[in-house]
């Protein structure tokens, strides 16, 4: 019994000392599972808090399509076509490189129009034909410094600002990035009395030598305008220049026109003019630029002794495009000829005119008639005043004369010589 009295306390310690680890175990879990969760709960958050970070950090989405556009992102291209619009869209995205305004009822385009926050930095080819423009004031192309191609064809363009290419200040503003310049069939209106005094040659002129706003230029295109002439200095500030196209006008002649600056010019297209002859001063600096092209078809070629240089040239030089093919259009009985195959003996002076030249004689002798039947008959109708006229200026030479015949027979006979000296006394 004693032993077993012994026994009771021991055991009871025993069990005491089980619960105390048991709850010491349980106690070490639940601080760890705690710990776990925690730990899960941060690890599972983390990703979120980058992600959130990344797009804090990521750039603006680009700008929305305007409404009455097509865009693609991935060719960075606008199509803006024959939707009528009256100005550029202001919601331009900024991606775009290549804009196409066509066939809209722009009418004007004001100073900074492609002006846009964030920049359009990526424009690079501008389409604005057959939009009506009538007027391009000056810094309408400002704030696109990747401008590289502009066309403002079929456009009836009243006033081209001579700054239209440069900025508003164009003292400090850089030059313009252009590289290629299409200005084709550009026909003012003819109604619009604001511009009468301002020709056509002209405004293009002023706005092509304007400072040095286009020195980096090198295509330039000026086809079917009807220009009759280009100024001398129209060329003088296009160093750069490698590419013009003047077809289809109605250039009488090259003497004003000077191509001695463009040393890098290697097409020049004067087909479908009204050329007659090529002077020795155009002769010799077209032969002077290194690696010219020259296209000379489809003018009336006048074959006379003025054109004697011109054939020996052509027969000499290599840089006119399809020679063969060139051929005189007057005098009538040299029609048809190649020029390459003229000599000299061939070309003369005949006074025979072209049927255009004997036309206008024969309107001149119509007219000319006319005035004369107008004259005799106003003679016709005022003949009883013009009869009494001649009557009254007969009578009054008649009484002159009379005058002078008293005196003369006066001093011829000498007894009334006497009688007239002795009346006198």
């Amino acid at each position: 019994m004693p032993g077993a009295c012994a026994r009771g306390p021991a055991a009871a310690g025993d069990a005491w000392l089980r619960l105390a680890r048991l709850a010491l175990v349980l106690l070490g879990w639940v601080s760890s599972s705690s710990l776990t969760s925690s730990a899960t709960s941060s690890a599972s958050s983390a990703p979120f808090a980058a992600a959130a970070a990344a797009a804090s950090a990521q750039p603006p989405l680009p700008g929305q399509c305007p409404p009455p556009c097509e865009c693609s992102e991935a060719a960075r291209t606008v199509k803006c076509v024959n939707r009528n619009l009256t100005e550029v869209p202001a919601d331009l995205p900024p991606y775009v490189r290549t804009l196409f305004l066509t066939g809209n009822q722009l009418a004007v385009l004001p100073a900074g129009a492609f002006s846009r926050l964030p920049p359009l930095a990526e424009l690079a080819a501008l389409n604005l034909s057959g939009s009506r423009l009538e007027e391009v004031r000056a810094g309408a192309f400002e704030h696109l410094p990747s401008l590289r191609q502009l066309d403002l064809s079929h456009n009836p363009l009243a006033s081209l600002s001579p700054f239209a290419f440069s900025g508003v200040n164009a003292s400090v503003s850089p030059p313009s990035p252009l590289v290629e310049l299409f200005l084709n069939h550009i026909v003012p209106p003819d109604d619009d009395e604001r511009h009468t005094n301002r020709s056509f040659e002209g405004m293009v002129a002023a706005a092509l030598r304007a400072g040095q706003a286009l020195r980096g230029l090198r295509r330039l295109e000026l086809t079917s305008n009807c220009l009759v002439y280009l100024p001398q200095d129209v060329l003088a500030q296009l160093p750069s220049l490698r590419h013009l196209d003047l077809r289809n006008n109605s250039l009488v002649s090259l003497t004003y026109l000077s191509f001695r600056n463009l040393t890098h010019l290697e097409s020049l297209h004067l087909e479908d003019n009204a050329l007659k002859a090529l002077h020795n001063g155009t002769l010799a600096e077209l032969q002077g630029l290194p690696q010219v092209r020259v296209f000379l078809d489809n003018n009336p070629w006048v074959c006379d002794c003025h054109m004697v240089d011109m054939v020996t040239w052509l027969k000499e030089t290599e840089i006119v495009q399809g020679k063969a093919r060139l051929t005189c259009a007057f005098p009538e009985k040299m029609r048809n000829r190649v020029l390459l195959e003229l000599n000299s003996s061939d070309l003369d002076c005949d006074p025979i005119l072209p049927p255009s030249l004997q036309t206008s004689y024969v309107f001149l002798g119509i007219v000319l008639a006319l005035i004369g039947a107008i004259f005799l008959l106003v003679l016709y109708l005022n003949r009883k005043g013009i009869k009494k006229w001649m009557h009254n200026i007969r009578d009054a030479c008649r009484d002159h004369m009379e005058g002078y015949h008293y005196r003369y027979e006066i001093n011829a006979d000498p007894r009334l010589t006497n009688l007239s000296s002795n009346s006198d006394v």
